[in-house]
């Protein structure tokens, strides 16, 4: 009997993604969250996985299950491995780009867990097959704290090499991804804004359109 793996996905509901601060006012970036968010939820679910959401504060997603816990992504995240004695993937709700099949690569490891490191040294996604054999540690080079803390714990680590999980998007530049192979809701609502790629001596990046027009109509 097949029984679907578990997918945790951290989730702050309010104020998200400060760092988009210049590009995106609060609304648009709690939009923008849930929407990546979304695209996330149907990829795991696509790929046979369970997902429910790890919530900072009261916050309600349609059918999927929300745990609601204060305490910090380290803490939490931690006690919830702890009372899992089989297997669980850990995966960040800022992928937009995530797939069914990325998703199924990470859980079909053969080894203890699989590990997809994420840009500047973080970590993406990790799946557990015995959760409370690990803990995690996250912020900072947390991806190489992560291969410490399996090699401490007699863990056998398959590092995942993965375009669709690595990309998180958390900064302006990070959109440009997005809008080039997005396929899901948070790519249509940055149209939806009107976001667009630039091409500026030969480097690509992104442009709102309402931020065009108010450069073009400022004296």
């Amino acid at each position: 009997m097949y029984v679907a793996v578990p997918a945790v996905i951290p989730f702050k509901p309010k104020n998200p993604k400060t760092r988009l601060s210049c590009v995106l006012d609060q609304d648009e970036r709690e939009k923008f969250a849930q929407l990546m968010l979304c695209d996330v939820v149907v990829a795991a679910r696509e790929s046979g996985c369970e997902p429910f959401i790890l919530a900072t504060e009261p916050f309600s997603f349609g059918d999927t299950r929300v745990v609601q816990d204060v305490r910090g992504l380290n803490e939490a995240l931690n006690d919830l491995l702890s009372r899992t004695p089989g297997p669980l993937l850990i995966l960040m709700a800022d992928l937009p780009l995530t797939t069914p099949d990325a998703i199924r690569r990470v859980i079909s490891t053969m080894a203890d867990m699989a590990v997809v490191p994420g840009r500047g040294g973080g970590t993406n996604a990790i799946f557990l097959c015995r959760a409370d054999r690990f803990r995690v540690s996250y912020y900072g080079a947390s991806f190489r704290k992560h291969l410490k803390i399996a090699e401490e714990a007699g863990l056998s680590c398959e590092i995942i090499d993965s375009f669709r999980i690595h990309t998180d998007v958390d900064e302006k530049e990070d959109l440009v991804e997005l809008l080039i192979h997005g396929e899901g809701l948070s790519r249509a609502y940055l149209e939806e804004l009107g976001f667009s790629i630039t091409i500026e001596k030969g480097r690509v990046g992104v442009e709102r359109k309402q931020d065009k027009e108010r450069s073009a109509g400022s004296p």
